[in-house]
C-alpha cells in the first residue's frame, strides 16, 4: 500500500499531466492564461485564500525584482512576467518557481530605443500569455516574442513603432494556436492574429476609427460562437477570431478605454472612463470657425502650439496632431471634438444580438458612478465590483444595475491594478501600496487592509491557495499555513 507522500506525488503527476493535454497539436482552453483570463477569477478549486497578510507564517516567500506592471502568469507550475530595469534600461522576460519564487531563468530583450510611456508607466506593462508550451511577450513598440519554457527564444515579430506618447497597454491573448493584439493609438490602430507556433501574420485588421485606448481583447462564447470582444475609444465590438471579421458593434463608452470587457453568460459588463467625459466636467471644443477667432494670429488656417491658449487643448495637442505636422487643420480638431462630444463614462451591460451596429435595446442597464479609469471589475456571487482613485469600491446587482454599496477601502490614492475574488473575497490593490480585502457578500464588510509601502500596479494573480502580489519592488507569495 502506497504512503500517503507517494499517493499525493501521484495525484500532482497526474494532474500536471491532465494539465497539459493538447488536441490537435494546441493547447486545452483552460491551460490558455493570459491577462483577465480567468476574468479576475480564482478557480473554484482554489482553496482558502489568505486576508491577513501580517499573520504568522502567511509569508511564503518574497522574490526582489526589477520594477514592470506585467501581471504574474502561472503555469506549470511556473510564473511568468516581465520588468524592466531602470539603470540597465534592459527589457526581460522571467521564469520562476511558483512554489520557492526562486528565478529559473532571466531572457534580456535588446532593443535600440526604450518605447516612451506615461511618466507613471512602464515599458514592462503587457502581461505575457502562455499556452503550456510557450510563453508570449509583448514589448510595445517593439513587438511580439515567443519563449520556450526553458526560455530559449523561438521567434519574434515587430510590431512598431506606435505613435502614442504613452506608449502600448494592451496585452496579447491566446485563442485556437493563435497569439492575438489589439494595438488602439492615434493612427494606424489595428487588430491581428499570429501562428503561435511560427509567429507569422494570419490576418490583421485596421482599426480605422479607433484612437489611442488600451484595452485587452476577451473571447467570449455566444450561441456556440466564439467572438473577440475588443473595446475601444466610444466602441464595444465583436469579431471573428477565425479572420478577424467585424460582426457587431455598439456605442456609448468613453473616449479612452482601458479596462478590459468582462462576460457573464449571455452579458458583457463594460466599464469606461475618461476625464473630461462626465456630465458635470465634460471636455467640449469650439467650433473651428470660433477656434480660429480666438487663436489663428497668424491667419494661416491652422493652430500651432504657441497660438493657443486653452491648456485642456495643449495637454492632448499631440494626440489631436495626427499627421505630427506641428499644427492642428480642421480635420483634425473637428475629429476629436466629436470624440470629446460622444464620449461616455459609465458601466454597461449589454447582450449582444445580430450583426452591425446593435439597437440600442441591447443595453440592459447603465450605471454612470464610480466608474473606475484602469481597473477592470470583477464579479463574484452575482456582485459586480468596481475601484477608482481613492479607494472608492462600487458594487452593484449584477442582474439590475442596482446599487448595493459605494464605500471606501483603506487604501488611498490611484488604483491601476484589478481587483481578484476567491473564496468569498474580493482583493484591491492600491498605487502607494494598500491590499484590501472585502467579503463578496452584499451587505460591506472589509476584512482587513494591509500596507507594502511599496508601488503596486500590476494585478494580483490567484492560484492553488496562494495570493501572489506584485510590487515595484518583489513578487510576494502568500499562503495560509498548514
Amino acid at each position: 500500500m502506497k504512503s500517503n507522500r507517494a499517493k499525493k506525488l501521484l495525484l500532482f503527476s497526474l494532474c500536471a499531466f491532465v494539465g497539459t493535454v493538447w488536441v490537435d497539436g494546441q493547447a486545452a482552453e483552460s491551460d490558455l492564461k493570459y491577462f483577465r483570463s480567468n476574468h479576475g477569477l480564482a478557480d473554484p478549486a482554489c482553496g482558502a485564500l489568505p486576508s491577513q497578510f501580517d499573520a504568522p507564517g502567511v509569508l511564503r516567500w518574497r522574490v526582489p525584482l526589477d520594477p514592470g506592471h506585467a501581471t504574474p502568469i502561472l503555469s506549470g507550475g511556473r510564473i511568468f512576467l516581465t520588468a524592466y530595469g531602470e539603470e540597465s534600461r534592459e527589457l526581460t522576460v522571467l521564469a520562476l518557481d511558483a512554489n520557492t519564487g526562486r528565478i529559473l531563468w532571466r531572457k534580456g530583450v535588446v532593443v535600440s530605443q526604450v518605447e516612451r510611456t506615461h511618466p507613471l508607466g512602464s515599458p514592462a506593462t503587457a502581461t505575457p500569455a502562455c499556452d503550456g508550451r510557450r510563453v508570449y511577450v509583448f514589448f510595445g513598440s517593439y513587438g511580439l516574442l515567443a519563449f520556450d519554457l526553458d526560455g530559449n527564444k523561438l521567434w519574434e515579430f515587430r510590431a512598431g513603432p506606435f505613435q502614442d506618447e504613452y506608449g502600448a497597454g494592451s496585452s496579447p491573448i491566446l485563442f485556437d494556436g493563435k497569439v492575438i493584439l489589439n494595438q488602439d493609438h492615434d493612427v494606424d490602430s489595428f487588430l491581428m492574429a499570429v501562428d503561435a507556433v511560427t509567429g507569422k501574420p494570419l490576418w490583421k485588421i485596421p482599426r480605422p476609427d479607433a484612437v489611442r485606448s488600451y484595452s485587452t481583447p476577451v473571447v467570449w462564447s455566444q450561441n456556440g460562437r466564439q467572438e473577440l470582444l475588443v473595446a475601444g475609444a466610444l466602441e464595444l465590438a465583436g469579431y471573428d477570431p477565425a479572420n478577424g471579421t467585424k460582426l457587431w458593434w455598439v456605442n456609448g463608452l468613453a473616449r479612452i478605454v482601458i479596462p478590459t470587457p468582462v462576460p457573464l453568460g449571455d452579458t458583457v459588463y463594460m466599464a469606461s472612463w475618461a476625464p473630461g467625459g462626465d456630465t458635470a466636467s465634460r471636455i467640449t471644443l469650439d467650433s473651428w470657425p470660433m477656434a480660429l477667432a480666438k487663436w489663428d494670429t497668424n491667419h494661416d488656417g491652422k493652430l500651432s502650439r504657441d497660438e493657443i491658449k486653452d491648456p485642456q487643448v495643449l495637454e492632448r495637442f499631440y494626440r489631436m496632431d495626427v499627421n505630427q505636422d506641428g499644427v492642428l487643420d480642421q480635420h483634425e480638431w473637428e475629429h476629436h471634438a466629436k470624440i470629446f462630444r460622444e464620449a461616455q463614462n459609465s458601466v454597461l451591460a449589454i447582450k449582444p444580438s445580430g450583426a452591425g451596429e446593435l439597437a440600442t435595446g441591447g443595453v440592459v442597464w447603465k450605471y454612470a458612478r464610480g466608474v473606475p479609469y484602469v481597473a477592470t471589475p470583477v464579479i463574484h456571487r452575482g456582485i459586480l465590483y468596481m475601484v477608482k482613485e481613492g479607494g472608492l469600491v462600487t458594487k452593484l446587482d449584477v442582474a439590475t444595475g442596482r446599487l448595493l454599496q459605494e464605500e471606501r477601502v483603506g487604501g488611498l490614492g490611484n488604483y491601476f491594478a484589478s481587483p481578484v475574488a476567491g473564496d468569498g473575497k474580493v482583493y484591491f490593490a492600491s498605487e502607494p501600496g494598500t491590499v484590501s480585502v472585502l467579503a463578496s457578500q452584499p451587505e460591506w464588510h472589509l476584512i482587513s487592509s494591509h500596507e507594502f509601502h511599496e508601488r503596486i500596479y500590476a494585478t494580483p494573480a490567484l492560484a492553488s491557495g496562494c495570493f501572489y502580489l506584485r510590487t515595484e519592488q518583489a513578487l510576494y507569495c502568500f499562503q495560509i499555513p498548514p
